[in-house]
């Protein structure tokens, strides 16, 4: 086949084309581009909204009979659930192998056959979790009020969806419109209404009837009577009663109509003004680099004609993270492409390392058309695969390029020459590719949060190196036959002549120092063996006794800074808002401080606030702000070091439940994450509360907080006898209280885009204070009306504001974060585990586990152990069968040890942190590591059959292999050396990846060229006891 290629040019020709047009297709139309890469989730949420009713209220109602028709179903890992006031979250984690839509279609049929749900339950939605995939925010502000600002947004959202690069936006930081009717208590006793006799006149009339069709001579003609109300002057003209004298009594003369928003409180400001956002998204194949650029676009053709005291303006861009990155990403490949040509030029010929580099691009093309069958798009992770392959890509090439070099001295024609050569190193070769695929497959099968991103990286590799070998063996031959011999070349140009003079003195150099140094090392094995095993133990030592910090997942400042600021549950919105007005008055007094004298730009960019949200909490808001990318940044102030100094601007805030900093990405958890569960909640408080005094005894951790917070006061209806007597009964009170508080919600009508709820309540000053709930009169049986306070008694309480189930037991979390450069994590881990332990056994029925990062790393570390073991097996079988033997795979595997070591002295070099990333790094270096001492041990065993004596053998394959193996090496570790010095935000903790296999590389190198010869000889010398 090989030499079929070699002869038959054109057919190499066609093979190369084809490839390199399949990936240009794929590349064009196939692949979307995004910044990290989406996946589906495994997780499915059922919300049930039921309005007004209290947590405890939607815990029982709601979310536990929800819980119980689930627990039995198969292929559920975990229920959780939250039940809040006026909603009930249920979410469900899909067990790993089970088909998610297939468990949907499941928990559909079982939701849907509860029939026990309270009466103002809504229909429940369920849905499997999808990450919507957010590009850009429209920032629409004005100096105008909210209403203004809505109204100009929603023309701006429509304006954006007419563009045909966007099709999916929302719009947010807004509140809902609702026609509200409010009705006073003395109207109602004046003329003897209440108000659901009221709501049911107005759902009577505002409706639209189709009334069938008259069948005429002519003709059928259509009968209909509409009379929907829409507008506020519509609901006024309706009729609601008629008295005996004949006069009517409209909705106008007993009631004021609002028109307006719902009276859940919500605030956004975009720097210091009344704001509204319209996210825009990407679905499908969109690339997220189209989709901004034409809101862009949209942006700055708008500035003109926008009217007075309008802004529009973009935050939160992922596109340009997507644009940064592909831009480090393509020029650190192609400077780590420009490194290994000028290495394989010095040391071969410059045509032969050209056709060596050409497998490079090639190989992507094909790698293109695997990632189009695979559904993976180009995203951050994919990109960084490719990098981290450049240098391993060529090392099948090299080693094929190099032996044909090598045969081009003896061989009687280029053809000879590129057949044998190839032939000869087939075997090694393809194996070789073969471990290192092994080495990348687990990372596709990794658990945890992560897992999904790891597994892109794998989806890149391995096509690369196998289109990489379909080239180097039957690509490459073709055109390495056209290469002059040694002996027919005349004098060359002057850089041929430094070439062939370095490749040379090269040549030379090896049998002067190398040969000598091998030898020695032969002479004394024991000597040799036992000087490395010395240096691998001693790293060892420093590894595991804490000398060397393990950080599960390293902190990556952001270019987002966010603080959140919760207040107990109940507190008005104006007290909220008040601080979050202030805190972003701070975020300007630092925008203002970092000022660039020059250009008057700051290193902050935009500043959000926002205050209340969707589910009427009142008590907490937040404030974001945007600084300029590490690219760009001149002076080396960060995220981190803003936060610091927004934290002492900011001060304490008397009376606040939690205030968190977030600066930093990658943070799907929090560091420290107790999960307490059992089933009273006044246990698990308890017991939080000494867990959070033994945190705050821990010097580098902050920020310690706990999921549970104060409730609201509640007052709970109880009836007297006199109630009683008069004939009422508990529903029928507490409906008529809920009526006058909470309101009747008589229609949805749809305005436009609008879903408008049409809501009959008091007005708002006969809804303010108890006194106004003693007064209210409630209807009796017969007709009469009596205040609430003669038939009823309030009984204060409290309610929790949230309650958070986790497979049908309540749970309580108490969370921290660590200052992770100053704290050994594991040995804090083990710490509190102990602690906890003890604590739980005086409380009977509550048990604790470690969430959060403590649990990704155990589900990572889990999986990672198996790809271990697995790795360690598939490279044996791989390396056992061309060699024949059971025991030579061991001499070839016993370097991996040493490429771990470089890969820690490597982290030690660059000064950084061993992370999660670095493991992954090791895992996928022991594959590579094996194919220097493969293609060493397989040479050795070709002399000795063409019949040289054992010492000769390994003398003779360490001095002719040195060359190919110094390569492939240098190349791999020079195609990842500009990613080293990367400073962009979202390379940061691909880095660890990177220095793993380079220096892990660098390091093994030199140990193969003497300790696999040594390896070898003693494996034989063992071998010859038992003969």
């Amino acid at each position: 086949m090989i030499a079929w290629f070699t002869r038959n040019h054109v057919a190499a020709n066609l093979l190369l084309i084809s490839i390199v047009l399949g990936g240009l297709f794929s590349l064009s139309s196939k692949l979307p581009l995004e910044v990290f890469p989406s996946f589906v989730s495994d997780r499915i949420n059922i919300s049930v909204s039921l309005r007004g009713s209290t947590p405890e209220d939607a815990e029982k109602g709601v979310t536990i009979r929800i819980e119980e028709a689930l627990q039995d179903l198969e292929g559920i890992k975990q229920i959780s659930s939250r039940s809040s006031e006026g909603s009930s979250q249920v979410s469900v984690e899909v067990d790993t192998g089970y088909d998610e839509r297939e468990l949907l279609a499941d928990i559909k049929s079982r939701v849907d056959a509860i029939n026990t749900f309270p009466a103002d339950a809504e229909k429940p939605v369920i849905g499997l979790i999808q990450r919507k995939r957010e590009v850009i925010a429209v920032t629409v502000s004005s100096d105008y009020n909210e209403k203004e600002t809505l109204e100009y947004a929603e023309q701006v959202r429509d304006e954006l969806l007419r563009i045909p690069a966007i099709t999916q936006v929302e719009l947010s930081g807004v509140r809902n419109y609702e026609l509200a009717i409010e009705v006073s208590q003395d109207t109602l006793r004046q003329y003897d209404l209440t108000l659901a006799q009221i709501s049911s006149a107005i759902a009577n009339s505002s409706s639209d009837i189709s009334a069938g069709n008259l069948k005429t001579e002519g003709g059928d003609v259509l009968i209909r009577s509409k009379g929907q109300a829409y507008r506020k002057d519509e609901f006024a003209s309706i009729v609601i009663k008629n008295q005996a004298d004949g006069t009517i009594i409209r909705l106008s003369d007993i009631a004021t109509i609002n028109d307006d928003f719902e009276e859940t409180p919500v605030r956004t400001r975009f720097n210091g003004k009344q704001a509204a956002f319209i996210d825009v998204y990407r679905i499908g194949p969109q690339s997220a680099i189209e989709v901004a650029d034409a809101v862009k676009n949209y942006i700055t053709s708008e500035q003109a004609n926008l009217p007075q005291g309008f802004y529009l303006s973009y935050w939160d861009d992922d596109s340009e993270v997507v644009k940064s990155r592909i831009a480090t990403l393509t020029s650190n490949a192609l400077q780590g492409g420009i490194l290994v040509l000028g290495l394989l030029t010095l040391f071969l010929r410059p045509a032969i390392a050209f056709w060596v580099f050409i497998g490079i691009p090639v190989s992507f093309m094909g790698a293109f058309m695997a990632m189009a069958a695979f559904g993976v798009t180009i995203n951050v992770i994919s990109l960084f695969g490719f990098i981290l392959v450049l240098g391993i890509v060529v090392d099948d090439a090299i080693v094929t390029g190099e032996n044909v070099y090598t045969h081009l001295k003896t061989a009687k024609s280029g053809e000879e020459a590129a057949i044998k050569g190839t032939q000869e190193v087939a075997t090694p070769v393809t194996f070789g590719v073969l471990t290192t695929v092994a080495a990348f497959l687990p990372l596709g099968f990794i658990e945890g949060a992560r897992g999904a991103i790891f597994a892109q990286i794998p989806v890149v590799v391995i096509p690369v190196l196998l289109f990489s070998l379909i080239e180097s063996k039957f690509v490459l031959p073709a055109h390495l036959k056209y290469i002059k011999l040694r002996q027919q070349k005349g004098k060359g140009s002057k850089l041929e002549q430094l070439q062939q003079r370095f490749a040379d003195g090269f040549e030379h150099a090896i049998l002067k120092y190398y040969q000598p140094v091998l030898g020695l090392a032969l002479r004394n094995k024991l000597a040799t063996v036992s000087l490395f095993m010395g240096v691998f133990l001693i790293i060892l030592t420093m590894l595991t006794s804490g000398w060397t910090k393990f950080i599960f997942f390293p902190r990556i400042p952001s270019e987002t800074v966010r603080v959140n600021l919760t207040f107990p549950a109940g507190t008005p919105f104006e007290v909220t808002n008040k601080y979050i007005i202030d805190m972003s008055d701070k975020a300007r007094e630092l925008q203002r401080k970092y000022q660039d004298e020059e250009t008057g730009q700051s290193i902050i960019l935009n500043i959000l606030a926002s205050t209340g949200g969707r589910g009427g909490a009142a008590n907490s808001g937040s404030v974001r702000f945007e600084i300029t990318p590490a690219e760009q940044r001149e002076s080396d102030i960060g995220s981190r070091e803003l936060v610091k100094e927004w934290r002492q601007l900011i001060g304490v805030i008397p009376g606040a439940e939690s205030l968190t900093f977030r600066a930093e990405i990658g943070r799907s958890s929090n560091p420290i994450d107790i999960q307490l569960s059992g089933n009273s909640i006044t246990t698990l408080q308890t017991v939080a509360e000494q867990i959070k005094q033994r945190l705050a005894t821990y010097p580098s951790v902050f920020d310690i907080a706990d999921s549970m917070s104060d409730g609201k006061e509640e007052l709970q209806i109880e009836l007297t006898e006199q109630g009683l007597a008069l004939g009422l009964n508990r529903v029928d009170v507490s409906r008529q209280v809920r009526n006058s508080f909470f309101g009747v919600q008589v229609q949805r009508i749809q305005r436009g885009r609008d879903d408008v709820r049409v809501m009959v309540r008091l007005p708002i000053d006969e809804r303010r204070s108890v006194a106004d709930l003693k007064d209210i009169l409630i209807q009796t049986p017969n007709g009469g009306r009596v205040p609430l306070s003669h038939v009823a008694t309030l009984v204060p309480g409290q309610s929790p504001s949230t309650i958070t189930r986790i497979d049908r037991y309540r749970t309580l979390n108490v969370s921290a974060d660590v200052e992770k450069a100053d704290t050994n994590m594991t040995v804090l881990q083990a710490d509190l585990k102990t602690y906890l332990d003890e604590l739980v056994q005086q409380y009977p029925g509550v048990s604790h586990s470690l969430e959060g990062e403590a649990k990704e790393q155990r589900e990572s570390f889990g999986s990672l152990l198996w790809g271990m073991v697995f790795v360690f097996f598939v490279i044996y079988g791989l390396l056992a069968i061309p060699f024949k033997s059971y025991l030579q795979p061991l001499v070839v595997m016993s370097i991996i040890p040493f490429g771990m070591i470089g890969a820690v002295i490597g982290h030690w070099i660059m000064a950084m942190e061993l992370t999660i990333m670095s493991l992954l790094g090791m895992l996928a270096l022991i594959g590579v590591v094996v194919n220097d001492s493969l293609v060493l041990v397989d040479f050795i065993n070709k002399k000795r059959s063409e019949g040289l004596d054992l010492m000769e053998a390994v003398k003779t394959a360490g001095v002719a292999r040195f060359r190919p193996v110094m390569l492939t090496s240098l190349t791999t570790f020079i195609g990842l050396m500009p990613l080293l010095f990367e400073k962009a935000t979202q390379a940061q903790f691909l880095i660890p990846m990177a220095v793993s296999l380079g220096f892990g590389i660098i390091f093994a190198t030199f140990i193969t060229l003497l300790l696999v010869p040594v390896n070898y000889m003693l494996m034989e010398r063992f071998q010859g006891w038992f003969k």
